[in-house]
């Protein structure tokens, strides 16, 4: 494995931003897409590279290490990576996605002003995002988690004539800081537990915890706050379906794929402290639990079609988080993989109807697209049937994992994941039917204006589709007749919690005719909940009411998000904006009052000093003697 060709592979997004940053007006846009998207296409070259080498070599973790950085006292924090099973598929993740969304981009943003910007702003994000991944250390992961928050908040906000594009920038930013200060004070916990911050030395010192100790039990919940900013879960989340004012790019790369998944990286990363903290693992799952099934009821009534795609993120985030709880490290990981092919995939397929619908985005307005947009159709529904959890798909094998785990380690969280299983099944057929059957809604000029995408748009779609469907082929598990690689390539991550904490680790203990019953009722519910919505919205041709109109008392409070959104902004905003009042208030009298009564003081003074300056050369000769005689008294004194 080459140390060069690793340093390369974040460093090529970074060049690709210096140059689309510090020169996109003079750039031409066909280079400005060539090399934005050619950067992040050779990183992803070149961790193939680098994976095959890892492999080859025998699967062992290796530190690259490139300069000394911090020194203070006995604590040393080196500038290193650290290449091994988690972070390689994370990097695979990152710049095979992102790859598919820089081209995806040429197309869809090609009339867009800041073009140039555009592309600079998604090279800083996957630069931060591979140095999130690829730190041996949790500063340098910090270094990438702050990044990314800053990349969010300029894609969120890219297009920033619109006051609510920038509103939703703002939240984005300042929820994610609440969940990151949780994340900062767990490291500073750590240096103070373990007096470093490398991954090796902490975890290996670790081991000489006992499991419940209360040190790691509070430096895993602090780390878990930052998670939950980050990952979006209660009571974090409502930042996420905001963010999606950002360009649709945006809303696949960041909220679906690769910046939302960096609190489920770390607690796979730090699988060895919260293996020695059951307490916090019940939380962890308790909240991943509450926001699946809370997030997916929201989405059962937005009609915004991005809104819909955002709830179901945080509402698929909360599976992985439930996974985490179970100690399913392995099967949370693989949801974090096929999510990132399906969700990329409905997101550039919402990204292409809105394209074809002239900016419109409100389901109840489109209808009938499936014959003027085959392909975006065709690709939508495999990107549909595999976020279902239905077979052979994708999301089936991981969504079913985590379920399995989830029902031998708590069975009122597996009746909660199963709830959530059916929600999501139904509306996102909901939204399929809703978009692509039926007769057409919109305006006459949007229908004179549909058309398919150009193939810089549908071929990434193709290949998500393709990902998507056959995505889930790595973990079959042996229920199946099949073998779980994905678990078996992971498996020497978890050697030292595997020590520190054996019971019920990874393996489950269900037999094959249980995993069957549990698939069967998985499946079984997610058809269910799709014939509904065919029933509903294709045999009755039911077109959501407008607003609130008809809704009785529960459908108005999820169709307006159960007000969570109001609520904060009653509690925390205006509460703070009042306080800033008062503030500014007493601020302005008493700094106005000590200005004012400087300013008398000091014209007091200077109107008695300028009497003394009367412009006769006797007075200052007089003034002068007096002074000499008054001096040579005092010294005389003395």
């Amino acid at each position: 494995m080459s140390p060069s060709l690793l340093i390369l592979i974040p460093l090529l997004p970074l060049a690709g931003f210096l140059i689309n940053g510090l020169g996109f007006p003079n750039i031409p846009k066909g280079a400005v897409g060539v090399i934005g998207t050619l950067a992040v296409v050779a990183s992803f070259a070149l961790s193939l590279i680098t994976f095959n080498a890892f492999v080859a070599s025998g699967s062992e973790p290796v530190i690259v290490p490139l300069f000394d950085w911090i020194t203070v006292g006995d604590l040393h924090i080196p500038f290193s990576f650290q290449v091994d099973q988690l972070s390689l598929l994370m990097l695979m993740i990152i710049t095979g996605v992102g790859s598919l969304i820089h081209v995806y981009s040429i197309g869809y943003m090609h009339h867009d002003a800041g073009f140039g910007k555009f592309f600079a702003y998604l090279n800083l994000f996957l630069f931060f995002m591979l140095l999130l991944v690829l730190g041996s250390n949790y500063v340098i992961m910090f270094i990438g988690w702050e990044g990314v928050g800053l990349c969010s908040y300029l894609l969120i906000g890219f297009w920033n004539k619109n006051t609510n594009y920038n509103n939703a920038a703002r939240k984005a930013f300042i929820m994610n800081r609440v969940g990151d200060l949780g994340f900062l004070l767990g490291i500073f916990m750590i240096i103070g537990t373990f007096g470093s911050v490398e991954y090796s030395e902490v975890f290996s010192k670790a081991g000489s915890f006992q499991v419940g100790d209360p040190l790691i039990v509070g430096i895993t919940l602090l780390l878990f706050v930052g998670a939950m900013g980050k990952s979006a879960q209660i009571p974090l989340y409502t930042w996420l379906p905001d963010a999606m004012a950002g360009p649709t790019p945006v809303s696949a790369l960041i909220h679906a794929a690769t910046m939302v998944t960096a609190g489920i990286y770390m607690v796979i990363r730090s699988n060895i402290l919260y293996s020695l903290a059951p307490e916090t693992l019940e939380i962890v799952g308790i909240i991943g639990g509450a926001t699946a099934l809370f997030a997916a009821s929201i989405g059962l009534l937005q009609n915004d079609i991005k809104k819909v795609l955002a709830y179901s993120t945080v509402s698929q985030l909360g599976y992985m988080f439930m996974g985490l709880g179970a100690m399913a490290y392995s099967a949370s990981m693989f949801h974090v993989i096929t999510h990132a092919f399906f969700k990329a995939l409905l997101f550039l397929g919402a990204g292409s109807v809105i394209h074809a619908m002239s900016d419109e985005q409100d389901i109840r307005f489109m209808g009938g697209l499936r014959k003027k947009l085959p392909v975006t159709f065709i690709t939508f529904f495999i990107g549909t049937w595999a976020i279902a959890g239905l077979p052979p798909f994708a999301g089936f094998f991981s969504k079913d994992e985590i379920l399995a785990h989830v029902f031998e380690h708590n069975k009122i969280l597996w009746v909660i994941g199963v709830a959530g299983s059916l929600m999501t099944s139904f509306y996102m057929f909901r939204l399929l039917f809703l978009t692509f059957f039926g007769t057409f809604r919109g305006t006459h000029e949007q229908e004179h204006h549909l058309h398919e995408s150009p193939v810089s748009m549908t071929l990434p779609l193709v290949v998500l589709a393709i990902l998507s469907a056959i995505g889930g082929f790595i973990g079959v598990p042996e229920a199946l007749h099949g073998t779980h690689r994905l678990a078996e390539f992971m498996s020497p991550l978890y050697d030292g919690a595997r020590q520190v904490n054996p019971a019920a680790f990874e393996a489950t203990a269900l037999s094959h005719s249980e995993e069957y019953l549990l698939m069967g009722i998985s499946v079984a519910v997610a058809l269910v909940a799709a014939v509904a919505a065919y029933v509903m919205y294709v045999s009755k041709s039911a077109v959501p009411a407008p607003d609130s109109a008809g809704k009785s008392g529960l459908q108005k409070l999820v169709y307006n998000k159960y007000y969570v959104d109001e609520l904060y902004d009653t509690i925390f905003v205006k509460s703070i904006k009042s306080l800033s009042n008062i503030l500014y208030s007493f601020g302005e009298f008493f700094v106005d009052l000590f200005v004012q009564m400087g300013v008398r003081l000091i014209q007091l003074l200077s109107g008695w000093l300028k009497k003394s300056q009367t412009g006769s050369t006797s007075d200052y000769v007089f003034a002068m003697v007096i002074g000499i005689v008054l001096i040579l008294f005092w010294k005389l004194l003395l």
